[in-house]
């Protein structure tokens, strides 16, 4: 967790994003398709996306359904 924070800050600082997601998918029927450990930490600024709702998968709007 401390990597993910230490991350998010260094992001926070060079970038400037409006808000993150952070997701982890774990076990098939949360999406995982290949059993590892990875969380997903994405930048997001106002406007990136049409509709930000849907998480992680919703940055990548041909990946929201799933």
């Amino acid at each position: 967790m401390r990597l993910l924070w230490r991350a998010k800050e260094y992001l926070a600082k060079e970038y400037h994003p409006d808000g993150f997601n952070i997701g982890i998918n774990v076990n098939t029927a949360a999406g995982q398709t290949i059993p590892h450990v990875h969380i997903h930490l994405i930048p997001r600024n106002t406007g990136d996306v049409e509709d930000p709702t849907g998480g992680v998968r919703g940055v990548i709007p041909w990946k929201s359904k799933y």
